[in-house]
């Protein structure tokens, strides 16, 4: 076997080599040895002041990295963080308690204990809880409790009611990308708005600035409550630590942020860009986030290795540390997107941080796979009930969305984005969801538990139990029965409704509403993407049984009809109504054109008819090419020559089978009345059929139905300038055809006016002009808001109003004097003037809400206190409305079938339209 030996290098004996091994190990234990020693020697302790700032920056780096949340011993508080000292701990007896617990089934009968600002127990209160308290005791009477009611989505304080110009913050418009903004240094304390949303059971709300921009800045979450030190940090909850400096105890958990984004239209038409614009602005933000977060953590890496030499300062920049947070984890986002193509850009989250909730979100239901499969796991989806079609990317919205995505399992919050919707009616738009099918448990979290999960604050907002804070609120019924009000709200244990004021509400509305089905319109609206077949089936012939009642127009007022056996109809009109036996010859049922509909002891009433929203005028709000659009000021500049002495006829400009028109008429709505829209001189109304195909399709009811002029302190011209010519039309002569019917008391003028002081001095006109023309001036109000001013002296001129604001709101200065009604005041705008003898319709401004009109007046009735009854509620939009626009007796006996339930409620849906004016029956089956 050959053995292998290392070969002798000539000259240089093998002994060397181990030599200069033993000697370089030497060496190298020297110096090591050596500089340590040397280290030693000249070891020097580190001052005080250099320890304390390492230290710092150690626990700096350490709370960078921490995760935000509430701290582990949280439960473990005995008093609220905002308790204020003067407080009386309150018991709530004799309660049903809906907690928010058990995915939202939990009901408790029995006792709440709130004190020291959080709820101390629930159900059965132990005797020792109760022992040396100066207890205030609230007998509910198995009235229902919930926790306050959760806004994911407001912007109180920022868009203030009334709206002026040095109060109006909602908006920065300095660029696309400011994520250095922060709401609360816009947040106005003394909007009236707070007052209406406790007045609604709205305890909590996130205030975030607009959607102009595609990162308009930072959020903050606010009890409503009025405090002690009337400043808005005083109304915060739990800000973040950093809000006002650096120095703050680092051990401490971060606590959440929050931060608007938003994509698609409003910051393209604020910027003049388009979603490719939007897209990059946001890489290029996120880029420069990226940069410093990786410069921080590099910095603290060099930290934890102990490598302090030559360390700098740590990497900070106040216009990108909130968006650092962000790609941490640290923010709960909140992006304001619509559609599919939005959405997916968002969501491809090339910089890889979670969105906590999408807002608006009209096309989420069409795509709940992208969602599920977000980055840092599914965002909540944050709807209106049905505030859809007033743009382009919201014209696929469905009010089927809440319930569709909740069939997957997201996570569904309806909110008001205040004041697009008055944020005391939060509670009506989950009503509204419950009413098109989300479960009742889930529409009750979506305004409580599930915003409060969102906002990263259901720790202690948002449920019923132990520790949490003490947001409850007592309601007058069912909360998700129509109209629900507040008998009592407590925020942080605290009583906001000094004396409320109660609407009696039949027993009924204590059990949760009776909805009705509405499978087959969900499923064609996610087959159809959003724009299902509206049109209705028609046929000639229909025999209705088990009818409850049939409310008919006669001589401008209604009759009923009580529990007929059967009603016939044929060709638009009612041909035999009573005993099955009278009506024996009309009941072969062999033609198969014939249809037999069940209405289940439902009833048969007038159709509604439409006035103060656009139908027919305006299709998609904000696309001008889809509207009939604006008519000429006159008061601005000479009208075109080629019109002449004309007024402008809404005739002219009606378009027909829009949605939101289709879906009025399947609400019950089959008439509307619609002027051209405009400052002052707006022109003249027209009347028409909401079911017809077209103009030539027996559409037109009435074709000039009334002069509509507009006076307000909102006009680009004085209130005396606008009287002034409204004067001069009136006292003069010769002009359009319409302005001498007016003159001559043949037709009406429908002045569109809020303000009290402008009312009254259009009645003084009224009264100067009969003088001098020994002639009346047939004269309505429409809107009307401050109308209950002037109730008396309104009814003596014998005036009529048209209240189209029938949730009143003070929006503007000319409507500031509104009457709320229950619980802030005993009576409301409605009532009053019924009380005093005026004539009373009533009417709403938005087109989407139009199809609602039933739910409105419904709303009126439940508010009177038992002041009018229910033929009176039908008048108000049916021959009191037609009484104020002149047309009472032109109105054609077009009826609505409701099926079971209670035609003044959530309960039922129209089934079917007997309509004289198109001949036919029109079927919603």
């Amino acid at each position: 076997m050959a053995i292998y030996k290392w070969p002798v290098v000539e000259g240089r004996p093998r002994r060397w080599s181990r030599v200069y091994l033993l000697v370089l190990c030497a060496a190298l234990y020297y110096y090591y040895t050596g500089s340590a020693a040397f280290e030693l020697a000249n070891y020097r302790p580190l001052d005080p002041a250099t320890l304390a700032e390492r230290e710092r920056i150690v626990a700096q780096c350490r709370y960078t990295r921490t995760p935000a949340g509430a701290p582990p011993e949280f439960h473990s508080r005995v008093q609220s963080d905002r308790y204020a000292s003067d407080t009386k701990p309150t018991l709530i007896k004799n309660a049903r308690i809906w907690t928010g617990a058990e995915n939202g089934t939990e009901i408790v009968r029995g006792d709440l204990l709130l004190h020291k600002g959080l709820i101390k127990a629930v159900g059965n209160v132990p005797l020792h809880f109760l022992e040396n308290l100066q207890l205030e005791v609230i007998d509910a009477h198995g009235a229902w409790v919930t926790p306050g009611l959760v806004d994911l989505h407001s912007h109180l304080g920022l868009s203030s009611a009334p709206r002026l110009k040095g109060a109006h913050d909602t908006n920065s418009h300095k660029a696309p990308i400011l994520p250095w903004l922060r709401s609360l240094d816009g947040l106005n304390t003394h909007d009236e708005g707070y007052e209406l949303a406790r007045s609604g059971g709205v305890t909590t709300a996130q205030i975030l600035p607009g959607s102009a921009n595609d990162i308009g800045g930072q959020g903050f979450v606010i009890k409503l409550r009025q405090t002690k030190e009337r400043s808005p940090t005083a109304m915060l909850v739990e800000p973040p630590f950093t809000l006002n400096g650096s120095y703050f105890d680092h051990d401490l958990p971060p606590r959440w942020r929050h931060m608007k984004h938003a994509c698609g239209e409003n910051p393209s038409n604020a910027y003049s860009m388009t979603r490719m614009d939007s897209g990059w602005a946001f890489r290029s933000a996120y880029e420069s986030a990226r940069k410093l977060r990786d410069a921080q953590d590099e910095f603290c890496s060099k930290v934890e290795a102990g490598l302090w030499s030559g360390l700098g300062d740590f990497p900070e920049d106040l216009q990108w540390e909130a968006l650092v947070d962000v790609l941490r984890g640290k923010v709960k986002l909140s992006v304001h997107c619509y559609e599919a193509v939005d959405l997916d850009m968002i969501l491809t989250n090339e910089f890889r941080f979670p969105v906590a909730s999408f807002h608006h979100a009209g096309e989420t239901y069409l795509v709940p796979d992208l969602l599920e499969n977000a980055w840092g796991g599914a965002p909540t989806i944050a709807l209106f009930a049905a505030n859809f079609r007033k743009k382009r990317e919201a014209y696929r919205g469905s009010e089927f969305a809440p319930r569709l995505l909740n069939s997957h399992g997201l996570s569904v919050v309806l909110k008001s984005d205040h004041s697009v919707i008055n944020s005391r009616y939060l509670l009506n738009e989950a009503a509204l969801a419950h009413y098109y099918g989300l479960p009742e448990n889930v529409a009750l979290l979506s305004v409580t538990v599930n915003p409060s999960r969102a906002m990263g604050l259901d720790h202690r907002l948002g449920r019923i139990q132990e520790g949490y804070d003490a947001d409850v609120v007592i309601w007058d019924s069912h909360p998700l029965s129509l109209g629900a009000t507040p008998l009592q709200v407590f925020i942080d244990g605290i009583r906001q409704l000094p004396t409320p004021h109660v609407s009696v509400k039949p027993p009924f509305m204590q059990r949760r509403p009776n909805t009705p089905n509405f499978d087959k319109e969900a499923t064609e609206a996610f087959k159809y993407e959003g724009l299902p077949p509206l049109t209705p089936k028609s046929v000639q012939r229909a025999i209705f049984i088990n009818v409850g009642g049939v409310y008919t127009r006669s001589d401008g007022d209604l009759s009923l009809e009580e529990h007929p056996e059967v009603v016939v109809a044929y060709g638009g009109k009612i041909i035999c109504s009573g005993a099955r036996l009278t009506c024996s010859k009309f009941l072969s049922e062999d033609d198969d054109g014939i249809a037999v509909i069940d209405l289940e002891g439902g009833v048969m009433v007038p159709g509604f008819t439409s006035y103060g929203s656009p139908l027919g005028l305006t299709e998609i709000h904000l696309e001008p090419s889809t509207n009939d659009g604006q008519v000429h000021n006159p008061l601005a500049r000479d009208p075109p020559a080629i019109i002449g002495n004309t007024f402008i006829r809404a005739i002219d400009g009606l378009q027909f089978e829009g949605r939101n028109m289709l879906l009025a008429y399947r609400g019950g709505v089959t008439a509307g009345v619609v002027a051209p829209a405009g400052e002052f001189v707006q022109g003249v109304s027209t009347a028409f059929s909401l079911g017809a195909p077209h103009l030539l399709g027996n559409a037109s009811i009435q074709s000039n139905v009334a002069l509509h002029v507009t006076i307000t302190m909102n006009g680009a011209q004085s209130v005396s300038t606008q009287i002034a010519a409204l004067r001069h039309l009136l006292f003069g002569t010769g002009g359009d055809d319409m302005i001498e019917r007016v003159r001559n008391g043949r037709s009406t003028l429908v002045v569109n006016v809020n303000n009290a002081d402008i009312m009254a001095t259009l009645l003084h006109l009224k009264a100067e002009y009969e003088n001098h023309s020994s002639k009346t001036l047939r004269l309505t109000f429409a809107g009307a808001s401050e109308s209950h001013l002037l109730a008396n002296e309104i009814a003596s001129a014998g005036v009529s109003v048209i209240v189209t604001k029938p949730k009143p709101y003070p929006a503007t200065w000319d409507e500031r004097r509104t009457l709320p009604g229950p619980p802030l005041t005993a009576d409301s705008l409605v009532p009053v003037l019924l009380a005093a003898g005026v004539n009373v319709g009533v009417g709403l401004i938005d087109e989407f809400e139009a199809r609602h009109l039933r739910f409105e007046v419904s709303r009126v009735f439940f508010s009177a206190n038992g002041s009018i009854d229910q033929a009176t509620a039908l008048k108000l939009a049916t021959t009191n409305l037609e009484k104020a626009l002149g047309i009472h007796g032109r109105m054609p006996q077009d009826l609505v079938a409701y099926p079971g339930g209670y035609l003044f409620g959530f309960e039922g849906k129209a089934t079917a339209v007997i309509s004289e004016q198109l001949g036919r029956i029109d079927l919603f089956v």
